[in-house]
């Protein structure tokens, strides 16, 4: 017996007991998971007023490409920020990746709506294009929700596209805060970001390698 460990036998029991604990939760895990056998391609949104929507959806174009799955990138408001992530997968993976920055950057810089609207059209042109390709596994429409809430995409018309020209194997990933009732309900993945604390509020400015 030690000062550290005055009981022995407790300790063992208590090893063996988390040892049986965390036997029964694989075994049910594994019963659960025999029944998880569909595939199909997803509809994924990223949401919320917190920070992560569009960082998440770039993990999974980077998973994607560890996969060897080409894909795709259709950037519809931050097009005109030279971001990280677009110089990544520009300069070592545009082999797998396709790259499309068709946004102008926000409606407040460009003050221009028929300018904005017109860049959002063509940008969803675009992706109509990669995602009628099945050999494209997965496209990120990267802000499209901002798009939807002002106005220059028809929501309606994207979810009816998806629906009937959509590859039953492709996925489509949509980010931008407040994704709309329409799109959260037609979605087999969505994912609300939520704001805790941002240093933004504290007066420091975005920053090479955490917001871009």
């Amino acid at each position: 017996m030690t000062p550290s460990d005055p009981n022995p036998a407790a300790g063992a029991d208590d090893l063996a007991r988390h040892a049986q604990k965390m036997a029964k939760k694989k075994a049910a895990r594994d019963r659960m998971m025999e029944t998880k056998t569909d595939e199909k391609g997803l509809i994924i949104v990223h949401t919320g007023p917190g920070k992560g929507k569009s960082s998440s959806g770039f993990g999974m174009i980077m998973r994607c490409i560890a996969h060897e799955m080409p894909c795709a990138v259709v950037q519809f408001i931050k097009g005109a920020w030279d971001t990280g992530e677009r110089r990544l997968l520009t300069t070592h993976f545009a082999g797998l990746c396709q790259f499309h920055s068709m946004g102008e950057g926000f409606t407040w810089e460009t003050q221009d709506k028929a300018r904005d609207i017109a860049a959002a059209q063509a940008g969803w042109a675009r992706a109509r294009d990669l995602i009628r390709d099945p050999s494209i596994r997965m496209v990120l429409l990267d802000e499209i929700n901002i798009a939807f809430r002002y106005n220059y995409l028809d929501v309606a018309e994207v979810l009816a596209f998806l629906a009937a020209e959509k590859p039953p194997m492709t996925h489509v990933v949509l980010t931008g805060r407040g994704a709309p009732e329409a799109l959260v309900e037609a979605a087999d993945l969505v994912t609300e970001m939520v704001q805790v604390k941002h240093p933004f509020r504290s007066g420091i400015k975005a920053q090479q390698g955490v917001e871009f």
